[in-house]
Parts: C-alpha cells; sequence; structure tokens
C-alpha cells in the first residue's frame, strides 16, 4: 500500500515536472505602423487568465504553455491580434489601424452599405449625446455635427419647426427643407419623433446618394432609423431630466423718466406718475422643462422588441407658450418562417401647443416687440366703468393694449394626435434574392380653438362693446399611405460584390379641414368653446390631395472594395402636374476608388485608408408644390339665399392656370476624399460640389388686364457650390483618459443665374412700411436685403442722411440698393468628448461667419416716430445743431428717419455653445449594489453663450420662413433662450 502511495506521488511530481518544462517565456515588442511603441497594451494567452501588459517602451514578457498556445494582443484604437506561439521565444507584433468604422454599416436609400464602400457624401450623425441634451427635435441633434448641414432656430418658441438647408437653398416657392425617412416611411415633419428612441441618422446630402428619392431629394434627404430589441439581451432603461431656461440676453430700454422725456421732446405730454411698469419683468420669465422616457427591449434570436414611452414638457419664457407631448413607440422583429421575416414599426404621438403672437410690432398687439415699446409709465391693469378690470392700454394710442394682453387675452391651444409606421414583410426567393413588400402610414389630426377675451382686451371688446368676444375652431385630417414593392439580389464570388434593386411605390395624400369663426359669446366667460358664439361671422370646408407614382432600381459593384460604382434610377408621376409634365426621371451614377488598397501604397504605413470618390446626379422637388398647381380653383362664396335656390357665387382662381408647369431640377455633382491615418486615430473628409437648380418655380406678376394677378411658372435658375471638410482625432486613448475632437465646416455660395419675365422679384413686408425687405434679381443671392444706403446723422438737422446712389442730385427710390445677404460665408461646428475614468465632458460649438440680418425690430425700438417706448440707444439721439451721433432726432408722425436702409443691416456672425455636459457614470459594481445595470447623471447648458456683434436677441431667428428667399429677418420674433438641465440615465 505504501509502495503504491509512493509510486503515485512520483507520478504526480514527475507531471508537474514536466508540465513546468513544457511553458516557455515568450517575450516581444509592440508597435505601431509607424514603428513607434504602445505602452500599455494588452497581451493574454487565449483561453487562460495569463496575461500581462506592456511597459513604457511596449516590451513584454510572459510565460505560455509550448505547444498550441494563441498569443492576443489589443490596444485600443487598434486591431486585435491572435499569433500562434508554437517554439517561438521572441514575438515582435505590429498592430494595424482598427478598421470597424470602415466596416460599420450605415443606412443608405432603400438598404444598407458598409462606410468603407460608400461612394457618395452620406454624414452619419453620432447619436449618443441625444441622451444627455435636452432635444425635443429630431433636427436638433443635426445642430453643428454635420458639414453643409445647416440647422437653424427661427424661434425660441416651444414647439416651433427648425429650418435645415442642406448645401443651401435650391428654391424660392417650392420648399428647401429636406426629406425626412423614418424607418423607411418618407415624411416632411419629425416633431413628434420621440428623439430617445432614434439609434441613428444619415444626411445623404448629394444627388448621387439621395437620386434613389428621386422627386422629393433636391433639398438632400435625412434617414432616422428607430432603436431595435437585441436577441438575448432583455432591458429595462428609464431616463429622466429637468431643466429651466431663461433669457440668454436681454434688450435694455427707457425707464419712466427718460420714456417721459423723449414723448415730451416729441409734443406729447407725459409725466410719470405712482404706477409705472417694467414689461421686461412681466413678459420674459423663467421657463421649464422635463422629459421622462421608459422603454423596454429585448427577444429571442427569432421575435425582438422593443417599446418605449415618453412625457415630454416645455414651458417657454414667455407665457403661457408650451408643447407638451405624450409618445409611444413599439418596434417588432419576428422570423415567422426561415424564409419570412416580419417588421413592424408603430409610433403614436399626442402633442398640444399653446401659442403667443410674435413676429409683429406693439401696434398688432404681438407680445414680443409689445413688451419693449409698451409704455413704463402705465400699470398692468385699469378699470373701465363698463368692462370692469381690463388690460390697459397706451394712454397715447388708442386700441395698443399691453403685452400681457397677447400673452393671457387668448385662450389658445393647438393639439395634435399622429399616427406613423410601417409593416414590411420580407420574403427569401432564393440565395441572395430577397422581396421585400413595405406599407406606412401617416395619420393627422388637428385641432385649434382660440379664444378671445370679450371685456380684458380692445380687439375682444370690440368698438362701444360690438364684438364681445371672439372665437374660432379649426378641425382637419391627413392620412397619407405608402404602399413599396422591392426586389433586392446580392452575389460575392471570390474578390467581387454585385447587388441590384429594383421596385416600384406609391403613395398618396388625402386632407380635409374646416374652419368657423364667431363673435358674442357668453358674458359668464365658462364656455369658450366656438358653439357659444351667438353670429358665426366665417365658416368654411377645405379637401385636397395628391399622389405619387414611381419606379426606382440601383445596381452596385465593387471589385475588392478598391474600385466602386453605384448607379441609381427614379421615375416619379405625380398628379400635381399637368398630363404630358407629370413625370420626371432622375438618374445617378458614383464611383470610388481606394487607393490605399493599390499594391504601391503598401509601404505608406502611416495611411490607414485612402478613398477618391465622384458622382452625379439629379434630384427633383415635390414637396413644395401645390396639390393642385397647375389647375385653376374656383372659389365659392355664399349669397342669400333665393327662391329657386341660385347656389353660391363663384369666382375665378386668382392666378393664371399653367398647363405646362414642370419640375425643378437639380443637377449636382460631387467630388470627394475620404483619408485615415495614424490607425484612424485621425480621419478627414473633403468635398466639392456643384448644384444647378433649373425649372425654379415662381410666381410671375401678370398685367391687370390679364384679369390674373401671377401665373405659377418654371422662370429661372440657382446655383448652389460649395467647399465641406470634416476632420475627427482621437487625441488621447488611455485607459484612464480618452479625448476625442470633430471639427466641421462648410463654404457655399448662392446665386440666381436666370430669371425669365419679371427680372425682379420683392419679398418680406413689415408691417406700417411700403417697402419689401427682400430683392430677388439675377446675380444675387436669395436673402439679399435691399435700401437705401445711410451715411449718418447731419448734425445740423438731426436728420438721417441717404445716399444719392444714382447720382441724379436728388434723393428717391431709384436710390435704393443691395445691401448684404443672409447668406454667410462659412459655417461651422466642434465637438470634443473628454473622459476621465467615470467622468466625461463634452462640449459643442456652433457657428456662423458672414452672414447679415436685418433687425426690423430696430425699426421699431429706434425709430422715434410714435409713443412706443425706445431701446437705450435712443439716449444718444440728436437733440441740438452740432450734435455728432449715429441716432438721428425724434419725429412723431414721421418715419422718414427709419427707413428700410444699411442702418438696420448688422453683421450677423455668431459663435456660440450649442451644448456642454458633464457627465458621470457609476461603477459596475456599485449599480449592481442598487440592482442596476448601469446609472449616470449628468449636467447640461445649452445656448450657454454667444459671441456676435448682432444688437438683437439672436442672430439665428427669422420671422418671415415660407419663402426660400426671405432669410435673416429679425421682427420681434420670439427669442431663443439658454436653458441648464439636469438628468439621469439608469438600466435595469
Amino acid at each position: 500500500m505504501r509502495k503504491r502511495i509512493t509510486m503515485f506521488i512520483a507520478m504526480i511530481l514527475a507531471a508537474a515536472s514536466l508540465a513546468n518544462a513544457q511553458e516557455i517565456v515568450v517575450k516581444g515588442v509592440i508597435r505601431d505602423q509607424q514603428n513607434q511603441t504602445l505602452p500599455g497594451a494588452s497581451v493574454l494567452v487565449k483561453g487562460t487568465q495569463a496575461g500581462t501588459v506592456t511597459d513604457v517602451d511596449g516590451n513584454y514578457s510572459i510565460g505560455v504553455p509550448n505547444g498550441e498556445a494563441v498569443l492576443v494582443v489589443s490596444f485600443i484604437g487598434y486591431e486585435t491580434k491572435e499569433i500562434a506561439v508554437g517554439n517561438q521565444t521572441q514575438i515582435d507584433v505590429i498592430l494595424g489601424g482598427d478598421l470597424k468604422t470602415l466596416n460599420e454599416v450605415v443606412v443608405i436609400g432603400y438598404g444598407t452599405q458598409k462606410r468603407g464602400d460608400v461612394t457618395t457624401s452620406i454624414a452619419s450623425v453620432n447619436t449618443k449625446d441625444i441622451e444627455e441634451r435636452p432635444i425635443l427635435q429630431a433636427a436638433q441633434a443635426l445642430q453643428g455635427k454635420a458639414a453643409g448641414v445647416q440647422v437653424t432656430q427661427p424661434s425660441g418658441k416651444p414647439g416651433a419647426a427648425l429650418s435645415i438647408r442642406v448645401r443651401g437653398a435650391t428654391s424660392v416657392q417650392a420648399g428647401n427643407e429636406p426629406l425626412y425617412v423614418v424607418d423607411g416611411v418618407p415624411t416632411m415633419d419629425t416633431r413628434d419623433l420621440n428623439v430617445n428612441d432614434i439609434e441613428s441618422i444619415q444626411v445623404l446630402k448629394d444627388a448621387s446618394s439621395a437620386a434613389i428619392y428621386g422627386a422629393r431629394a433636391s433639398n438632400g434627404v435625412v434617414i432616422v432609423t428607430t432603436k431595435r430589441g437585441k436577441a438575448n439581451q432583455s432591458q429595462v432603461n428609464f431616463s429622466a431630466y429637468y431643466g429651466f431656461s431663461n433669457m440668454a440676453k436681454q434688450i435694455d430700454v427707457l425707464n419712466p423718466q427718460q420714456y417721459a422725456d423723449l414723448m415730451n421732446e416729441m409734443g406729447n405730454d407725459v409725466t410719470v406718475g405712482s404706477e409705472t411698469t417694467d414689461w421686461n419683468k412681466e413678459v420674459f420669465t423663467t421657463g421649464h422643462n422635463q422629459n421622462y422616457q421608459l422603454n423596454f427591449s429585448g427577444g429571442t434570436d427569432k421575435n425582438r422588441y422593443f417599446v418605449s414611452g415618453a412625457i415630454t414638457q416645455d414651458k417657454g419664457i414667455i407665457q403661457p407658450a408650451s408643447y407638451r407631448r405624450y409618445s409611444f413607440r413599439m418596434n417588432l422583429d419576428n422570423e415567422i418562417k426561415s424564409w419570412f421575416k416580419l417588421t413592424t414599426n408603430i409610433s403614436y404621438s399626442n402633442a398640444r401647443i399653446r401659442d403667443v403672437k410674435d413676429n409683429n410690432n406693439a401696434g398688432r398687439n404681438a407680445v414680443v416687440l409689445g413688451a419693449l415699446g409698451a409704455p413704463p409709465t402705465m400699470g398692468v391693469y385699469s378699470q373701465d366703468s363698463i368692462r370692469g378690470t381690463i388690460f390697459s392700454t397706451n394712454p397715447l394710442k388708442a386700441g395698443w393694449d399691453n403685452p400681457l394682453a397677447a400673452m393671457f387675452g387668448p385662450t389658445q391651444s393647438a393639439k395634435d394626435n399622429r399616427i406613423f409606421g410601417n409593416v414590411a414583410g420580407d420574403f427569401t426567393v432564393a440565395k441572395g434574392l430577397v422581396y421585400r413588400s413595405n406599407f406606412g402610414i401617416d395619420f393627422m389630426n388637428h385641432a385649434n380653438d382660440y379664444y378671445l377675451d370679450p371685456y380684458r382686451t380692445t380687439e375682444g371688446w370690440g368698438a362701444n362693446g360690438s364684438t364681445h368676444g371672439l372665437g374660432n375652431a379649426t378641425r382637419s385630417n391627413s392620412f397619407t399611405y405608402l404602399w413599396e414593392n422591392t426586389l433586392n439580389y446580392e452575389k460575392k464570388w471570390d474578390k467581387h460584390e454585385f447587388s441590384a434593386l429594383a421596385g416600384t411605390t406609391v403613395q398618396k395624400n388625402n386632407w380635409n379641414n374646416s374652419y368657423m369663426a364667431g363673435r358674442d359669446f357668453p358674458s359668464d366667460g365658462l364656455v369658450k368653446t366656438i358653439n357659444a358664439a351667438n353670429e358665426i361671422t366665417d365658416a368654411y370646408t377645405e379637401q385636397s390631395e395628391w399622389f405619387l407614382n414611381s419606379y426606382l432600381g440601383r445596381l452596385m459593384y465593387n471589385f475588392d472594395s478598391r474600385y466602386l460604382i453605384t448607379a441609381n434610377f427614379r421615375a416619379d408621376g405625380s398628379s400635381k402636374l399637368a398630363k404630358g409634365n407629370q413625370w420626371g426621371f432622375f438618374p445617378s451614377v458614383s464611383a470610388g476608388w481606394r487607393i490605399s488598397a493599390e499594391p504601391f501604397m503598401q509601404d505608406v504605413n502611416f495611411i490607414t485608408d485612402l478613398k477618391l470618390r465622384g458622382g452625379w446626379g439629379q434630384n427633383g422637388n415635390q414637396e413644395g408644390l401645390a396639390n393642385y398647381a397647375s389647375y385653376g380653383l374656383n372659389t365659392y362664396t355664399r349669397r342669400t339665399p333665393t327662391v329657386p335656390p341660385s347656389g353660391p357665387a363663384v369666382t375665378g382662381p386668382a392666378y393664371a392656370p399653367n398647363p405646362d408647369l414642370r419640375w425643378e431640377t437639380t443637377t449636382q455633382t460631387n467630388i470627394g476624399i475620404d483619408l485615415s491615418m495614424l490607425q484612424g486615430r485621425l480621419t478627414f473628409t473633403a468635398d466639392a460640389y456643384l448644384k444647378k437648380t433649373n425649372d425654379l418655380l415662381l410666381n410671375v406678376p401678370l398685367p391687370n388686364t390679364s384679369g390674373y394677378s401671377y401665373m405659377p411658372r418654371n422662370s429661372g435658375k440657382l446655383e448652389n457650390k460649395g467647399l465641406e471638410f470634416v476632420l475627427s482625432s482621437i487625441n488621447f486613448d488611455k485607459s484612464d483618459f480618452q479625448w476625442t475632437t470633430d471639427f466641421n465646416i462648410a463654404f457655399n455660395r448662392n446665386k440666381i443665374t436666370e430669371l425669365q419675365l419679371s427680372k425682379v422679384y420683392r419679398y418680406a413686408d413689415v408691417e406700417g412700411r411700403s417697402d419689401q425687405i427682400i430683392i430677388l434679381q439675377e446675380g444675387a443671392s436669395l436673402g439679399t436685403f435691399y435700401g437705401y444706403i445711410s451715411d449718418g446723422v447731419n448734425p445740423e438737422t438731426g436728420d438721417m442722411i441717404y445716399r444719392d446712389v444714382n447720382e441724379d442730385g436728388s434723393f428717391s427710390p431709384s436710390d435704393r440698393t443691395i445691401l448684404g445677404s443672409a447668406q454667410p460665408k462659412f459655417t461651422y461646428g466642434m465637438n470634443n468628448n473628454l473622459t476621465f475614468k467615470n467622468i466625461s465632458v463634452s462640449f459643442l460649438f456652433q457657428g456662423s461667419q458672414g452672414n447679415k440680418a436685418f433687425n426690423a425690430s430696430r425699426l421699431e425700438t429706434e425709430g422715434m416716430y410714435d409713443s412706443k417706448n425706445q431701446s437705450t440707444e435712443v439716449l444718444r439721439r440728436w437733440q441740438k445743431a452740432g450734435d455728432i451721433t449715429d441716432i438721428p432726432r425724434a419725429t412723431d408722425g414721421n418715419v422718414n428717419n427709419s427707413l428700410i436702409s444699411s442702418r438696420f443691416i448688422e453683421d450677423a456672425s455668431f459663435l456660440r455653445m450649442k451644448s456642454t455636459t458633464i457627465s458621470y457614470a457609476f461603477s459596475k459594481s456599485f449599480a449592481e449594489k442598487i440592482k442596476l445595470g448601469r446609472a449616470s447623471v449628468y449636467v447640461t447648458a445649452q445656448n450657454l453663450f454667444t459671441l456676435t456683434k448682432y444688437k438683437g436677441f439672436d442672430p439665428e431667428v427669422n420671422a418671415f420662413t415660407s419663402s426660400g428667399a426671405t432669410l435673416g429677418i429679425d421682427y420681434g420674433t420670439y427669442p431663443v433662450s439658454r436653458a441648464f438641465v439636469a438628468g439621469l440615465n439608469v438600466s435595469f
């Protein structure tokens, strides 16, 4: 027995000795492709816990079992390599750049493609920071993030839409907003989309990438993909934030005594009594915004789900303006059979918007200019012997209510219910051949109710109480369906890849609207709906529809990811155009050459990837066309019934029908280069493009003898050309500290190259002025300002000096000339992300340079021609002969010193700290202790500061957004606010 035990122990010792004898020590150095050592690189023995890291000189030493051992060498930002050891004791390793970004899949029109094989100009926007910013609209995620994509916020009003220009404006009247495609369903409005549901955003900027959408793509395409469940990864996520907002900038106005002095100087008898009001404090307040979201995701290999719900509320800095939205989403992926997959995306939103009147002057009871112009020498309320407590009115101007009447006199709210989504079935017909049928809907129910107080407001009371309250109600429904059928074939062999797409799509919209207005409401004010009006003053109904039928195709081929080519074609037929012009044809072609894959580049180690690409294509503009633009529409007017009935009066169309109306067609050529260096630590993209729009749609004025006021006509040409640059860098990438920077800059030149028939068009009326601000003429850009040149103030008379431009010895309207343009010379953005252990800091800068703005608000706040209060700028006004100043004398009832002129044209260039965020991610061990998968908290400041010479509230605002020509006009527009937010994100 003892011998057996001794023998057993000896065998164990021998085995241990043999195992120890079979272990060898492997040494080496880890370098990158530039022969620089990599300290901190990880070296592991595959399948074991054994491992080490390289020292400061990139050296490592590790014991491995002799024979079948495999080393796994990795470093952040570089590829991971596996090396079989064998009998080697010295293994030096060179790590190349991590090319995951080249292999990641991006969404393109009707499909996906590896980023490295893209031959067109596509901007991908990182949406990771959406969770840590108070973003309400998808368009906000694009601000400052994509070169050539200019996102402006023309109004700070809660729920107001943002304006997006992809490589400049291409139209005057047919719309300039891009087409959105959300999970395969096209739409023009994404305000109801919950941004926390977004997985990715791709912007198709050039014609060759967007041509697959044909007649709807001349302004670019924004493809939005929402989140989906992942197999065997069940997760519950909750996020919330709460914040407040305030005025980013204040415009100072005269105090009561300064106002009284000005009025008395103008010949009005004004004294400062016991009741005064600071209207800035009464009108501008602290806003509040909050958001709560909960989502569930997970599933199996065959059935996956993503379900989310969110509550969003934004109360503005001017009461009662607010936006409240409830949203729900359900995305499902089901593999019914191995050859049949079903995808479902459905969302519902309920939004409510409360509005306040802006973009007008104090005389029209608009709130912003009302706050600046209300006399500080009056109180908020006054007493009337008949009406009781009313909002006070300007004592020098009958009927001018104070700004609180514009805020709290009306009871108004707009409610929208929207169902948006699609169901798509993918049938695998044969290997590589997939047939997809996609059916989508977009249903919107809109209701708006308005009621104006019958007593406290001048307009609600009417002359001698004749109005006794005003009210109206609007109800509309819009239903759009989409049915697409496509066949996609993919084939790979050796180094070849080929795919072909063909399909048809139909889309139809039906819209109806009803409107009713009335007055003379009950005195108790309890019922504020239109059914309580004693007199119906106006009522009508409307209905319209449009239909789009399309055929599309695409061929894609690449050899070894080295030589790449893509060709698209789409034919669109639209009901909006007359027979003979209904069809448009939109081809495109693009090609790419991966230079870095050529043999002669193999020794150029610092270049990781280098690709040259070029493309050409044509797009159309369907969205801005009126549904019956080619046809004349009669108007029906009610008249007193007769016996027998005679029917309504019929009035012919105000415009001349034009059966020859055609598409606006934009042709674009693009050349670009994509460069990745230093193992992907530095990437650079450059693009040059030329966009030419033909058959520009314009409403051409007709002589009075024609019986029509204008004719919609293809009557011009427009050009945009520009350069775009994007630079991304990984500045530091250590285990405890990472820092990345993304910078983009874009230059665009916009020019009208041809106008037919009418050579000059004028836009943008300012209330009370006969002159329009914007001019359209050959050689000028959209958004060109037109007026007189101001040469200062005459020190002897105090009047403005206007330049005699035509040198005829007199001052007349013929002296008006071009004063500048709202088009920027370039726009830019820079985003930085820094992470130290569990703390992350990010800050986004956004800027615009070279653009002008017409500060029409200063016509009111520096005009000194009536009883409105003025800004403190007028304290420098001319008062006596010999005064040297740039502010003219006060002239009651005379606007000659405040004509539309260069005096009010300002440099609107700006640099804005768009957002900055500090977040803290709790450690995994701590999160697990409180039963969480992960947890983080953050604070964000939005619009923290803006560096600009512009004197108004904000250089981005625009009072007129209906036309592509009217840019950069500030006329008492609701200002953009500064927000501070705290939030948290947790996962279970």
